[in-house]
């Protein structure tokens, strides 16, 4: 608990059996068909211990980079932790609201944090940084907002002498990645931190990576434990970083924009506040009875993620997973039941 904002607290706490589930933004209770063969392939060489080279080299030439400026981490978590741990700014800076974990992890490793607090609409203002951060933490798209800040912005803070960290966890949601800096190995201390988790539903298997200059990428990696990263892992970041698998989370992307603009009319119909322009598997919503419309959805069947953890929102916002029609209809019945 920090200032009153629960930083580890995360949408798996909110769900529960028989609760149709908007508040963790995976994808899919399991992951493609495809992939599973992988996965289950890979059990057979599990005697041996896990090799990040293929993985990497996948990684590498998905985003255009060289191999040294790729780590392939257990899930994004981890990426913070080792950034929390390798490095030591003079003033970190954290842009909210965002996921709380690369807050937590600076702060357990004894580090001081300054708060910036985005204002609704929440776009992001670089002029709100302050310019003697040596140590830069926002997302993009960011979670719980959904924004997608332009790339030129979050290119702005990128200077000598300060690292500049950008959660891409949610990029793949958007089709062309058109903000992303993943390929960008031409700014100073940039680190941009990739997700698996959530477009190819491996929340249980924990596959992430970090993209950066090859001296960052030896300091993050002489922290990472020896073998962190699991041989499945390893599989899964290589096979879904082929062309094949990149063109298959365009096609989600693509389809699933229709079914967060069509959940994002109704929820505004409903009188609702959505967070505009979002771009992301989420929406955020706010009313002046968030907290009681989010209880009220949990006694109808329906778990949303609360807001209230996040630095920046309080107990009137709530978020909310886009799912299928038909999951978004039933969400919008219970919604309409409550408010009248």
């Amino acid at each position: 608990m920090r200032d009153g904002h629960d930083l580890r607290h995360h949408g798996d706490a909110e769900v529960g059996a028989g609760l149709l589930d908007f508040a963790v933004n995976v994808r899919a209770a399991a992951p493609p068909e495809w992939l599973a063969r992988r996965l289950t392939a890979s059990l057979a060489t599990l005697g041996s211990y896990p090799d990040p080279a293929a993985a990497r080299a996948a990684v590498a030439r998905r985003h255009g980079r060289d191999v040294g400026e790729v780590l392939v981490t257990a899930g994004a978590a981890e990426a913070f932790v080792l950034i929390a741990r390798a490095l030591r700014p003079r003033r970190a800076v954290v842009v909210h609201p965002q996921f709380t974990e690369p807050e937590a992890a600076l702060r357990a490793a004894g580090h001081a944090v300054r708060r910036v607090l985005l204002p609704p609409d929440f776009v992001l203002d670089p002029a709100l940084v302050p310019d003697d951060a040596d140590l830069v933490v926002l997302g993009n798209p960011t979670n719980p907002t959904s924004v997608l800040h332009p790339a030129g912005a979050v290119a702005s803070l990128a200077r000598p002498g300060r690292v500049l960290v950008v959660d891409e966890a949610f990029a793949d949601c958007v089709p062309g990645e058109p903000e992303s800096l993943a390929s960008r190995a031409d700014l100073p201390g940039l680190v941009v931190v990739r997700s698996l988790t959530k477009t190819w539903s491996l929340a249980g298997l924990r596959a992430g990576y970090v993209l950066a200059g090859p001296h960052l990428v030896r300091t993050l990696s002489a922290a990472q434990p020896l073998w962190s990263v699991s041989t499945p892992a390893l599989v899964a970041t290589e096979a879904c970083s082929s062309p094949e698998a990149v063109a298959e989370a365009e096609r989600w992307a693509v389809e699933l924009a229709g079914h967060r603009d069509g959940l994002a009319s109704s929820l505004r119909g409903l009188g609702l506040t959505v967070v505009p322009s979002a771009r992301a598997s989420f929406l955020l919503v706010r009313s002046p009875d968030g907290e009681g419309l989010r209880q009220g959805l949990r006694e109808r069947g329906v778990a949303v993620r609360r807001g209230d953890t996040f630095p920046g929102l309080g107990p009137e916002w709530f978020r909310v997973a886009v799912r299928g029609p038909d999951a978004n209809r039933a969400l919008e019945r219970a919604l309409a039941e409550l408010i009248g």
